[in-house]
Order: C-alpha cells, then structure tokens, then sequence
C-alpha cells in the first residue's frame, strides 16, 4: 500500500444525486485511471457505496487496508534537523522523503533566519516555487546552494518525463516596485526606501576592525519591530567592481540588458543593483569552459566546478581567469545570480528610540591577489551610502523565541561577542523602557578592550542604572594567552549555573560555525559539572530548556 496512504482523507464529489466516496488522495503515485479502479475497488469490496466519507474511512481502517494514520509529532519529526550532523548524513536520513524536506536536510539546520525563513519553511517555499533563490542559506554556503540545485535539477528532469511541468525555482527573486504606501505593502518583496542618519565608528583609533552603529530612519513607513527581529537590506555593488567586469568584458556598460531578477536595466547598473558579484554560478564557469582553448585555465575552470570556487574568488577573478574568452555581455548575465537580501540583527528597541531602526556592522574587507575586496552591504552601509541617501529595507521577524523573556522578571544572560552584541542593546532598552525587575548579565568579546569595546559607554551607563547586573568581557589578544567569551563563562561556572538553575534564559548571537559551537560545549560542561548531571541527563536538560525557549540562539 503506498505510503501517501497513510495521511488520507475522503473527500466528497458530488454528481447529481449519486456520491462517490474517494479514499485515494490525488497526491498519491496513481494514474487517473489507476486511482479511478482503486477508488471503485475499495468501495466494491466494502459495500459502501454511496456512504458518507467518514464512514468509508472507517470500515478502509477497520478492514486493516489502510496504515494507520501518522500523529502530528510523528509528521513533524525530522532526524536530519540536526547541526552538528554533516549533510551527507542528513541526506541519507531525508532519502525517500519528498521533495519539500529532501531540501530541508540540505539546510544548515540553524534555523537562524538569515534566509528570511527557518529550515523547513524556506526547504517548502522552494519546492512550492515561491521563492526562487538557491543561495540563502548563508551558514550552509556553497555546499548547501549546490544541493539544493541538485535536487531541484533531479526532480525538474522527473517532472520532465513525467510531462509535468518544474517549480520553477531559479537563482533570483525581485523585490516589487509597486506600493500603496502602508506598512502592509513593505516586505521582502516590496522594500521601504529608508533614509539613512548615521554610520557611526565604534571601534576606537587603533582597532583593525572598523565596526559602524548604523540608524535608519523608518518615518513614513508604518513599519514596526520587536527586540530580536531583523532588518533586511537590499545593498547595491561596488561600481569600480562593476566598471571592472564591464572593462573584462569589452561591452558597452549602457547596453540594455535582462537581469536575473527579471528587470531591463544598461549593463553597469545591472551589475551593480541587480547581480551577485561575490560568487560565480555553476553557469557561468560551464560557459567559459566552452568558449576559451587555454587549457591551463580550462582545467582550472573544471576543477572549480568539480570541487567548488575557492573562498574569495568572485566574478571577476573567473572572467579574468578565462582571459578575453568570446562571450557577450547578454550571455554572462543569463548566467549571473541575483543580488540577495543581508539581514541584520537589530540593536534598538522602538520604546527608546521611536520611528527609527538600529545596526552593528562589521566593514568586511580583504586584499586576494592584488585587489582590495569589500563585504557588499557592509562596505555600502560604512562608505557608499551617505547621510540623507535611501536604503532599500524590511522587517524580518525572529523566530524561535529569540527576545525578551515575557516575564520580566525573569532573569537574561546573554553572549555576544563582537557584532553580536547588537539585539543584547536591544534587549537592554527594551527592558530598561518597561522597568522589568529581572537581572541581566552580559558576556561580550572582542579583540582589544581599548578599541574594541562596543558601546563601553552605553553598558557602563546601564550598569550604573542597574539594568545591567554584571559585563564579563574577554578581550583574545591583550594577554599572552587568548581569551575567549566561553573561556570566561567556564571560569564563572558557579554564578553561572545558580543563575540558569534559578530560570534565567540563556542567548547567544553571533558566528554559527565557531563561536555559538563553542559556547554551547561549555554551557552543556558547565550544567554537567555544576549540576552532578550525566551527559544523558544535561542532553536532556538542555533540550528542555530549549523547549521553553530559555536557551535561543540567532547565529549566522
């Protein structure tokens, strides 16, 4: 019996006078003829015809024909949703599972919301083609991006053979142009053109980072938010990067040309509003691998392909890799991604300071053969974009339970080192404006304590209000040794234990692969030596407090 079997539910179609019960669901592997025999065959064999469906359902059951049916934790079980599996494991276990949570498995399984979505709903838009774009999974990066083209591929050639028609899932999405001008209209699709009001240095003369606190102006918009939730911005290319492709190119930078999110625009600003530049489609490099004849760079082309760009390499160190390859600006942009949303964890509360919006973000930029690289919205939000200019932004809510307690007097440690302290000045001001009584506890990391030192006036200001019960700070390279925010946790384990004992709910924000790795090892290590725990018993502590959304993570 198949297996879509399981979940079914009659339904009725009525013709005339005459009721057909129907116990084979459309989803289900049959032909129309096929499923037409097999409804006919049930209702024979039972007598029922003419019954009501529930009935019909009832005696399928009891005659033992059907499964039974799978409870709701049952569906909603899934074993490759784990983060510290390799995705190979997680594809095995999603194998033979349909489409929707085969995509699913190839997700980093943060469910950190960078994408706009957790796991699961982003694994469902896609296979729905709601949403077209294969490259939002940040923490999964390339190895996920790749299996998610490789399952859709696989199920689009099924399909095909099938005379079904694809998803129609793609590399873009195109945020919409049209708006009514209330907060209902502005969304990920439909962007507020916000004015930007600073792009403030916090890091001190000195530092080797260059960390801005950004605010945004959202008057006009109607937009709101919560502590906890995300700001995503539409960031615009570099345009010397730009000129520098169109120059590769040898192309007339105000041709018209089709983008990947689907707009008519002259080839630069295509380039520059419309096209990830960072990372070379698969399409790109199967196009220049045709059209050149030096075979060092063919071969070098074929190894990227096989085994994956190399971190750094964009698109322009592809095009100057296959040298003056005999390619038209039309044809390398129907192989160029679409420019994609960056979120960015908020750092303000709407109760402090109104109709505006807070970020802290770190400027990315690096040197790789010769040529200086920028981070997209960073380098645009530290440097392009100029007081009084717009930004094109929405509203991303959290997920998961990451903000502020709803008790308030419940106690917060939160751990944030570098950009991750930015929603724990939130969570602050949020508190602060509503007088909750819980304690707050912040551990804070960065390189230098003498530049370094995100917002040192602001926590010393809550300090002394007393918002801020205590600031334990690891600074990794002002001692002989490197300290980081985990390594202070396990020296104040005790404190640290009463304080999560007592119900305290337990944040962390910041780098998924490293950081938010380490501090959750010592937190469990903690909770064991503390609490004379087994592992067994702190695996299922901590699950617990996961449960009761006390220990929530937004990590990236």
């Amino acid at each position: 019996m198949p297996a879509e079997l399981k979940t079914l539910t009659p339904h009725r179609e009525s013709k005339s006078k005459t009721m057909s019960v129907t116990l084979i669901p459309e989803s289900a592997p049959f032909s129309e003829e096929q499923r037409a025999w097999l409804n006919g065959f049930f209702a024979g064999l039972m007598g029922i015809e003419g019954a009501s469906a529930d009935a019909a359902l009832q005696q399928a059951s009891a005659a033992g024909l059907l499964p039974e049916q799978q409870t709701a934790e049952e569906e909603e079980t899934f074993p490759w949703h784990d983060d510290s599996l390799p995705i190979v494991d997680r594809m095995e276990l999603a194998d033979g599972k349909p489409l929707e949570r085969r995509l699913m498995a190839a997700m980093a399984q943060l469910d950190c919301g960078s994408c706009g979505y957790v796991c699961q709903t982003y694994a469902e838009a896609l296979a729905r083609g709601e949403e077209s774009s294969l490259a939002l999974c940040s923490p999964g990066g390339k190895e996920t991006k790749k299996m998610l083209k490789t399952l859709l591929a696989e199920e689009q050639a099924e399909a095909g053979s099938n005379g079904a028609s694809s998803n129609g899932a793609g590399q873009g999405g195109a945020p919409a142009t049209k708006s009514n001008g209330t907060a209902a209209a502005w969304s990920r699709q439909n962007p507020f053109p916000a004015t930007l009001l600073e792009s403030r240095p916090l890091n001190q003369e000195g530092s080797a980072k260059d960390t801005r606190h950004v605010a945004i102006d959202l008057s006009g918009s109607g937009l709101s938010y919560q502590v906890g939730d995300a700001l995503g911005i539409y960031p615009v290319n570099c345009g010397e990067l730009a000129e520098l492709i169109v120059e590769q190119l040898s192309a007339d930078a105000n041709v018209n040309v089709r983008t990947p999110l689907g707009n008519e625009k002259p080839l630069l600003t295509a380039l520059q509003e419309d096209c990830c530049l960072k990372d070379p489609s698969d399409e790109l490099i199967e196009l220049l691998i045709e059209r050149i004849d030096d075979l060092v760079a063919k071969t070098d082309l074929q190894t990227m392909l096989r085994e994956g760009v190399p971190e750094g390499v964009d698109v322009l160190d592809i095009l100057q890799l296959a040298g003056p390859a005999t390619v038209s600006a039309t044809e390398v942009m129907e192989t160029m991604e679409g420019l994609i949303p960056r979120l960015y964890s908020i750092a303000s509360s709407m109760q402090q300071v109104g109709q505006q919006v807070h970020l802290t973000v770190g400027k990315v930029t690096f040197e790789r053969n010769g040529r200086l690289r920028k981070g997209t919205a960073s380098t645009m939000l530290a440097e392009r974009v100029a007081p009084g200019e717009k930004l094109r932004v929405f509203v991303q809510p959290q997920h998961g339970g990451f903000t502020v307690p709803a008790d308030p007097n419940t106690p917060m440690i939160m751990v944030g080192p570098g950009t991750g302290i930015a929603p724990f000045i939130a969570f602050l001001q949020e508190r602060v404006a509503t007088k909750a009584s819980g304690k707050n506890w912040l551990f804070f990391g960065d390189q230098h304590e003498a530049c370094d030192f995100l917002y040192q006036q602001e926590l010393q200001a809550y300090q002394s209000l007393g918002a801020l019960e205590r600031v334990s700070t690891a600074f990794s390279r002002d001692g002989s040794q490197k300290i980081y925010v985990q390594d202070r946790m396990h020296q104040l384990a005790d404190e640290l234990w009463q304080w999560i004992n007592a119900g305290a709910h337990f944040y962390v924000c910041g780098d998924a692969s490293r950081m938010a790795v380490d501090v959750d090892r010592a937190l469990k290590q903690i909770i064991a030596r503390e609490s004379g725990m087994s592992e067994n018993e702190t695996r299922q502590y901590v699950d617990q407090m996961i449960a009761e959304k006390r220990y929530v993570r937004d990590v990236y």
